[in-house]
């Protein structure tokens, strides 16, 4: 498990000096790996115990054992760093398969199943037809999904989303304004719904009930241009197929 996640998971327990504190070291990972628990205080202008409860906060018993898992969390990166191109591949794989619960999969299927209507809004075009395939996917078992395109069809359906419906957004980067207010509102209305992006501390997954990963490293190519794989967005479609295929044979 990545900071990302542990964040993800426990953002709900952050107040703001917290976050001013998770800011300083996203932005200082490496200086962060080395410095007390005072020389951390310091330079984020908090108290010593300020800085041990955050550490708390996240899970960690202590200070100590938070700068222990930073300084792990840089040798898998450097590791990461040393592969090849295709051996990052099936690091990215197995990345993706470590954050995938299959209870969290089972409740997701089970929404699904129960909801009135399912909608799917992918953020951008290869996003769009990953809701697509999870559209034709699903016919095969007469589960039909409204596939939204374009934030302007957003913008009109929303209103018409109701407490009885599932709501799955798919994003890269999960940053996006727009969908930030959109999932506040159902959250505020109890409505369900699930988020699916890449493996990062994004506003999308902190907004949405439910969180579904992607892990993706960026390969920095020659030209200097950057490549990031959005291909387990498909092999994620695909499993939560084969796990609604499961939540059928085990609920009838």
């Amino acid at each position: 498990m990545k900071l990302e996640e542990i964040v993800n998971n426990n953002y709900s327990k952050l107040n703001e000096n917290d976050l001013y504190i998770l800011k300083f070291i996203y932005n200082n990972k490496n200086k962060c790996r080395n410095l007390s628990i005072n020389d951390l205080a310091d330079n984020c202008n908090v108290s010593r115990t300020t800085i041990l409860r955050f550490t708390q906060k996240l899970g960690f018993k202590g200070y100590s054992e938070f700068k222990v898992f930073l300084r792990w969390e840089e040798e898998e990166e450097e590791k990461t760093d040393e592969e090849d191109y295709i051996s990052k591949f099936y690091l990215d794989l197995e990345e993706t398969k470590k954050h995938l619960d299959n209870k969290k999969l089972l409740k997701i299927c089970e929404l699904i199943y129960k909801a009135d209507r399912v909608f799917v809004y992918g953020t951008g075009m290869t996003q769009t037809a990953v809701a697509k395939e999870m559209q034709r996917t699903f016919l095969i078992v007469s589960k039909y999904l409204y596939v939204i395109e374009g934030e302007t069809e957003l913008k009109t359906v929303v209103s018409d989303i109701t407490d009885k419906d599932v709501f799955i957004t798919i994003s890269l980067s999960g940053k996006n304004e727009l969908l930030k207010g959109i999932t506040n509102n159902f959250k505020m209305h109890g409505i369900n719904t699930i988020s699916m992006t890449k493996f990062s501390d994004n506003m999308l997954a902190r907004h949405c009930k439910y969180n579904l990963y992607i892990s993706t490293a960026k390969i920095n190519l020659d030209n200097g241009r950057v490549h990031e794989t959005t291909a387990f967005f498909f092999l994620l479609v695909d499993l939560i197929f084969r796990q609604y295929l499961r939540y059928i044979q085990i609920n009838n």
